[in-house]
């Protein structure tokens, strides 16, 4: 009985690897890209590249675990939640009000240290911020939040 019940898995987990999920890959740069609207500088760019963007964006880069299922779908999965959270490729797609709340919280996640997830510079260790980029993405996150204010004319609020 317990060889019948062992093959079966062993089944399952060979049959699971030919369903994978859709992957997040882009080879343009969107025109909702923030990097189109706002300043972003060359060390910003890196930290988002390095830390940010697998999961906030349209272009994940993979790694060779997440080829085995059931870890690439929690991986799509993971992703597709960030993305639903912050995308940086598709940032100006969303309202002015919605992105300067969404910049906030990304100063905020990122001070508090929330962002990026510990899962994820467990793995990638270049992913682990400073303090010194922290500041850097946090003052970055808050200029971009103030320039939407700003440009949209947002009246004052706590919200955003």
């Amino acid at each position: 009985m317990r060889r019948k019940i062992l093959y079966g898995l062993v089944l399952v987990l060979v049959l699971i690897q030919f369903m994978r999920p859709s992957r997040n890959i882009s080879n343009t740069i969107s025109a909702n890209d923030i990097s189109k609207l706002y300043s972003v500088p060359d060390s910003v760019q890196h930290l988002l590249s390095v830390a940010c963007n697998d999961c906030h964006s349209n272009n994940s880069v993979y790694p060779w675990y997440t080829n085995i299922q059931p870890v690439g779908w929690w991986m799509q999965n993971h992703i597709n939640e960030g993305k639903h959270d912050l995308n940086f490729s598709e940032f100006g797609s969303y309202e002015p009000e919605k992105a300067a709340h969404i910049m906030k919280e990304t100063a905020e996640k990122v001070k508090e240290k929330d962002m990026p997830l510990n899962s994820y510079t467990w793995v990638h260790k270049d992913a682990s911020l400073s303090d010194q980029q922290i500041k850097l993405l946090v003052d970055w996150s808050n200029d971009i939040r103030q320039s939407i204010i700003q440009k949209n004319n947002l009246p004052p609020s706590n919200k955003y």
